[in-house]
């Protein structure tokens, strides 16, 4: 019935099957196409990534340069400068936006003392005194703005979790060396 005894007959199939190099490159390409597909998606999640910061930065100058356009502020004047740094996010989702505004003035030996501050959205910075020894004049004085910023990678989430992006902009009064809030 057959040409071959059974146990031969296995033996060439097996031979002509491992000696195959039909569909090689399918097996090579599904191997490798899902490493590839991880690092398109994560190149597309860092370049969103990217972007954030750079708004993070934008948003902090807005609201800075919003600030010391008067000699004093009042909450109205804060909160229109608060969304204006809001809205630098668009079309980011800015739900973990935060924001924390302190303005200083440095006394006759240069020391930074807060003479107001306003918060929304964030934890304080810490020791805010200390990023602005370098900026110390004598009866001058400086607004400081943080914006935090919670990125959350879209495709990659499974890899890497929220990005915590900080970004703090320092700006002078323009009409008077100390912006006041009324």
């Amino acid at each position: 019935m057959f040409k071959y005894p059974l146990h031969t007959a296995c033996r060439k199939l097996l031979r002509r099957w491992a000696g195959s190099e039909d569909g090689v490159a399918a097996v090579e390409a599904a191997m490798i196409f899902p490493i590839l597909l991880m690092m398109l998606l994560g190149v597309f999640d860092m370049g969103n990534a990217i972007l954030a910061n750079q708004k993070a930065i934008r948003s902090s100058q807005v609201v800075a340069d919003l600030i010391t356009r008067a000699r004093a502020v009042d909450s109205t004047d804060i909160n229109e400068a608060v969304e204006a740094g809001r809205l630098a996010f668009e079309p980011l989702n800015s739900s973990t936006y935060g924001v924390d505004i302190i303005s200083m003035r440095f006394d006759a030996s240069a020391t930074p003392q807060i003479v107001w501050r306003e918060t929304q959205g964030m934890i304080p910075v810490a020791n805010p005194q200390a990023h602005v020894d370098s900026l110390a004049e004598p009866g001058g004085g400086v607004v400081m703005v943080a914006v935090e910023y919670q990125f959350t990678p879209v495709f990659v989430s499974v890899l890497s979790d929220r990005m915590h992006m900080q970004e703090i902009a320092f700006a002078r009064g323009r009409k008077s060396a100390v912006v006041n809030r009324n």
